[in-house]
């Protein structure tokens, strides 16, 4: 899909990325600049995956793909009531965002990139998260960067997660002053 045939302003946002990138951080924080609901995918997993991924076992595409379908049903309901939202969701390979994104012209993908070395520093300071450190080396494997087809926004990891999300916003191109506005005077 060209740049021009996805919507200028999107309902909702995949914030995507391998394990340790920042996807939950950088998407409650767009989501919270934006005043759109956030969720994060990970929420959607049944607790069989959950058990899996913490004993250190990869997900099979057959693990995933109820999983999937049911953030695209989220997905769709969100955009049904003409709401906005923004969730966090590895998305690693290109079939797994066809399931989340398709044809919806307004679902947008927010690909953050990073370097190995740099996300397992980060992952050896996160306690408490049921995908263990050693798990990375399985995220790049899978890891399909979406192409241009796909029409991404790719944003390095390396800035402050404010600076992430101010160059989310800018390449949007949505603007935020009346949410500012709106914040302000609460």
């Amino acid at each position: 899909m060209s740049p021009e045939a996805k919507g200028k302003d999107p309902s909702v946002i995949v914030v995507m990325g391998v394990s340790g990138s920042g996807k939950s951080t950088i998407a409650a924080m767009l989501a919270a600049r934006l005043g759109w609901t956030y969720e994060d995918a990970d929420w959607f997993h049944p607790l069989s995956n959950v058990k899996k991924m913490h004993s250190g076992v990869a997900l099979t595409d057959d693990d995933r793909r109820p999983w999937l379908h049911g953030i695209a049903a989220w997905i769709d309901a969100t955009r049904n009531i003409g709401a906005h939202g923004v969730i966090a969701c590895s998305a690693l390979k290109r079939a797994y965002r066809e399931i989340l994104v398709g044809d919806r012209r307004d679902v947008r993908i927010v690909y953050l990139k990073g370097g190995r070395e740099l996300i397992a520093r980060r992952m050896a300071l996160r306690h408490g998260h049921f995908m263990p450190g050693s798990m990375l080396d399985s995220q790049f494997a899978t890891l399909q960067e979406p192409g241009e087809d796909e029409c991404p926004i790719v944003v390095s990891i390396e800035p402050r997660p404010h600076e992430i999300v101010d160059a989310i916003v800018a390449k949007l191109g949505i603007s935020t002053e009346g949410i500012k506005i709106k914040a302000a005077a609460k």
